[in-house]
C-alpha cells in the first residue's frame, strides 16, 4: 500500500533528462499515430511539444475507449495505429488479452512507473495517476464521518449520496477493483446497498456530482480527483465556490489505500513506427511532460513523486491500493454483471 508523495524528481528524473538530450530531433516526416480515449486540452499541448522536440508529428483518433478497441480489431495488419491510449488500464488489459498489443521493453518506462501500475509484461505502461474518491460536504459531513468505500453502502447515507451512470468506464473499474478486493458476492450486495442509497439517478459526469454535494442535493459523492482540480482552478466563479464546499476523503487508508486508476498507453501488435512509439512514451514521464500533467489536467503524475502545486498540496498525501489494481481487467465483466443485477443505471 505505498503512498502518494510529492516532492522533486531525484534521479529518475536525469535518467529522463539523458534520454532526451540524447535523442534529438527525428527526420521531418515521421510520424506516430495515436488512438487516443483521452480529451484534455494539456494532451494537445504535450503533443505539439513533442513534435518541437524531436520532429515527429503526432496524428491523434479520438474515441471511446470500446470504440477503439473495436476498430483495432476489424482494421487487422491494416491498421495505422501505434500506441492505444486509454483512460483506464482495464480497457488496455483487454485489449491486451484479445492480443491487439505487443510487449514493448523499455527499462526508461520501467524506472520512471511504478510496478504495481504498469503491465508486469509491459504490454502497456501508464503517464497519469488518478485517485477516485470520496468527495462530501465540509458542512453537512464531520471529519471521520466515511472512511472507506464499503461505508457508502450503509443505511446513514440513504438518499445521501450522488454517482455517475455505470456505464462510465471510471465507475467500471472501480467497481472491478471492489470485486477483486472483496468478491462478487459481497459486491454485488454493496451495490444494492448503495443503489438504496442514491440521492438522484445517475446523470451526468464526476463534475455534475461534486456540484450536487456542493449545493446541498448530496452529502457525498464519487469522483475522480482532478476533475476538483479543474474545478479549483477553473475561470468560472460558480465552479470555484463549489469546490470550495466539497472535502476530498481518500478512502480505505486503513486497509488497501485508495483506488487509483491510471491513464495509460500500449504499443499496438501491428505498430509501423515503433520507435517513435517508445520515444513518445517516455516523453510522457519525463519530469517536464509529468509537471505539466499536473498543472494541466490535475492528475497525479505518474512518478508520484514531483513538484505539488498547491491543489494537491492542500489534498496532502495518501496511501494507495496496488493489491486490486493489477486484477480490474479480470473483474470488468463482473462489474458490469453486478450493476445490472444492483438496478445501477
Amino acid at each position: 500500500m505505498p503512498a502518494v508523495i510529492a516532492r522533486g524528481f531525484g534521479r529518475v528524473a536525469l535518467a529522463l533528462v539523458s534520454f532526451l538530450v540524447f535523442a534529438g530531433p527525428a527526420a521531418a516526416d515521421e510520424v506516430l499515430n495515436l488512438y487516443s480515449h483521452r480529451h484534455y486540452g494539456i494532451d494537445q499541448e504535450i503533443n505539439a511539444l513533442f513534435t518541437e522536440q524531436t520532429g515527429i508529428e503526432v496524428k491523434v483518433v479520438n474515441a471511446d475507449a470500446d470504440q477503439l478497441i473495436e476498430r483495432l480489431k476489424s482494421e487487422g495488419e491494416n491498421s495505422p495505429a501505434d500506441l492505444l491510449v486509454t483512460v483506464d488500464a482495464g480497457r488496455l488489459q483487454i485489449a491486451k488479452e484479445q492480443g491487439l498489443l505487443q510487449p514493448l521493453a523499455a527499462d526508461v518506462l520501467a524506472a520512471a512507473t511504478p510496478e504495481g501500475l504498469r503491465d508486469p509484461e509491459g504490454y502497456w505502461y501508464p503517464f497519469t495517476a488518478r485517485a477516485r474518491v470520496i468527495m462530501v460536504n465540509k458542512e453537512r459531513v464531520e471529519p471521520g464521518a466515511i472512511t472507506s468505500y464499503e461505508n457508502l453502502a450503509e443505511e446513514r447515507w440513504r438518499g445521501k449520496v450522488a454517482i455517475r451512470s455505470s456505464s462510465s468506464a471510471y465507475n467500471q473499474a472501480w467497481v472491478a477493483s471492489m470485486v477483486a478486493a472483496n468478491g462478487v458476492e459481497a459486491t454485488e450486495e454493496w451495490a444494492k446497498a448503495v443503489v438504496a442509497n442514491f440521492a438522484r439517478p445517475p446523470q451526468g459526469g464526476d463534475r455534475d456530482q461534486i456540484r450536487a454535494v456542493a449545493n446541498g442535493l448530496a452529502d457525498v459523492c464519487i469522483s475522480n480527483a482532478y476533475y476538483l482540480g479543474t474545478m479549483i482552478n477553473s475561470t468560472d466563479a460558480a465552479d470555484r465556490e463549489a469546490a470550495s464546499r466539497v472535502r476530498v476523503v481518500f478512502p480505505n487508508q486503513e486497509n488497501r489505500g485508495a483506488f487509483l486508476n491510471v491513464s495509460a498507453a500500449g504499443l499496438t501488435r501491428h505498430a509501423k513506427n515503433i520507435d517513435a512509439a517508445r520515444k513518445y512514451l517516455e516523453f510522457l514521464v519525463s519530469p517536464e511532460v509529468q509537471q505539466m500533467i499536473a498543472e494541466g489536467s490535475y492528475e497525479y503524475p505518474i512518478s508520484l513523486d514531483f513538484e505539488a502545486t498547491p491543489t494537491f498540496e492542500a489534498w496532502g498525501p495518501f496511501e494507495y491500493d496496488t493489491t486490486s489494481f493489477p486484477e480490474i481487467g479480470d473483474h470488468l465483466d463482473d462489474a458490469i454483471e453486478i450493476f445490472d443485477r444492483a438496478g445501477w443505471q
